[in-house]
């Protein structure tokens, strides 16, 4: 097959699609021999793609396009003419913000999640509409649709009403070669280095947005762990500014606890399992989530983990979290003490957690990726043009 897929959604590395981006490039690699794979990459992101090069084809998207309103009508009128002269089989698109509404080949999707239905005040109304209206009719334009989690493909059917026959539920995978359990005194030393933290720690991974990652309902049962507790543990927040950042930074300087609370910014791939090995629990309290990687990651290299039930969640953590409800923060406060308090019961959800990071491997995400180009074409070919 010769797959074309859209990589302008990345916002330049530092988003959960361009994680799901780059670990399924990397998984493709091994296929490159056997398809031609062209990548749609925005100029200023070509340095991302360098570890598929040569096997891979990079076309470089000028950088007068990275603005949304003018990414999407480059998606809609330049992009179908780029398949059609690149004689491309099938196109993944990995964002349902991009979707293709002409039909120059076979078109796959990839729905994380439907957050504009579910979760108030994440969007302004403009793309609220786009989510909820145009988005729906471009679904049903695609001859595939790959969701991420049970939770995601639900409401897909739910919401945009599109046939079942056309939507396939693939987990996301893992990296098993980056996550795993590794050194802790080696991690706790790069922490102590990094930030000249030597205390036990909770750490939270996501990119600082409000109200969706639910970072001031953490850092207020942070305050009320560390009032009743008198403890020396930390609170560390991973993750770039995004929209609502101002409203968390402002609350956290207003902590009486401040000083036990550490931003990081954006953490760096080749940083990430060192920060998951370091820390004594993961705290993942997030209001949706369409499947979820971070807290995954975290199993994958021995923390034990606190998770929020929303969206996916609950689904993709299954039994070897200690669960809360995100929009409570005394259950918040709650878990946190329990689990800062009893070494044993983190001791069980490290190895529960190592079990179930078992279940994700991108190798058979890519696999079946590859199963749904291979319907999609056979479905475009048959389907007259519209």
């Amino acid at each position: 097959m010769n797959v074309g897929l859209s990589t302008s959604v990345i916002q330049r590395g530092r988003s959960g699609v361009a994680q799901y981006v780059f670990s399924l490039l990397r998984a493709f690699l091994p296929y490159a021999g056997r398809h031609q794979f062209t990548l749609y990459v925005l100029e200023e992101d070509l340095p991302l793609f360098a570890f598929v090069e040569p096997r891979m084809k990079l076309a470089p998207v000028p950088e007068r396009f990275r603005p949304p309103v003018k990414n999407i009508l480059w998606h809609q009128i330049i992009l179908p003419r780029l398949a059609r002269r690149h004689r491309l089989d099938v196109l993944h698109v990995p964002s349902y913000r991009r979707m293709l509404w002409a039909r120059p080949c076979a078109r796959v999707a990839t729905i994380h999640d439907l957050a504009p239905f579910r979760l108030a005040n994440k969007y302004d109304p403009k793309r609220t509409f786009y989510g909820r209206v145009v988005a729906r009719r471009l679904a049903h334009r695609q001859d595939e649709i790959i969701a991420v989690s049970q939770e995601t493909g639900r409401d897909i059917l739910d919401f945009f009403r599109l046939s079942a026959e056309r939507l396939t539920m693939i987990y996301n995978g893992l990296d098993h070669g980056r996550f795993f359990p590794g050194s802790r005194e080696e991690a706790r030393a790069f922490a102590g280095q990094r930030l000249g933290l030597h205390q036990r720690f909770f750490l939270y991974v996501a990119r600082l947005e409000h109200p969706a990652k639910n970072h001031v309902r953490l850092i207020e049962a942070f305050n009320r762990f560390k009032a009743e507790t008198r403890s020396d543990w930390r609170l560390v927040l991973g993750g770039s500014d995004w929209h609502g950042a101002e409203v968390i930074h402002a609350f956290l300087r207003q902590s009486p606890f401040a000083r036990d609370i550490h931003c990081l910014g954006f953490v760096p791939e080749a940083e990430l399992s060192n920060w998951y090995r370091a820390a004594d629990v993961f705290v993942y309290p997030s209001l949706f989530e369409g499947f979820g990687l971070p807290p995954i990651e975290a199993m994958a290299c021995g923390c034990p983990v606190i998770s929020s039930t929303r969206g996916s969640l609950a689904e993709v953590v299954g039994d070897a979290a200690a669960l809360v409800d995100p929009e409570s923060v005394n259950s918040l406060k709650q878990q946190m003490a329990r689990l800062a308090s009893d070494h044993s019961l983190r001791a069980v959800l490290r190895e529960a957690g190592l079990k179930r990071a078992q279940c994700f491997n991108w190798d058979k995400t890519a696999a079946a990726t590859l199963n749904v180009y291979s319907r999609a074409v056979a479905r475009w070919q048959r389907t007259p043009s519209v």
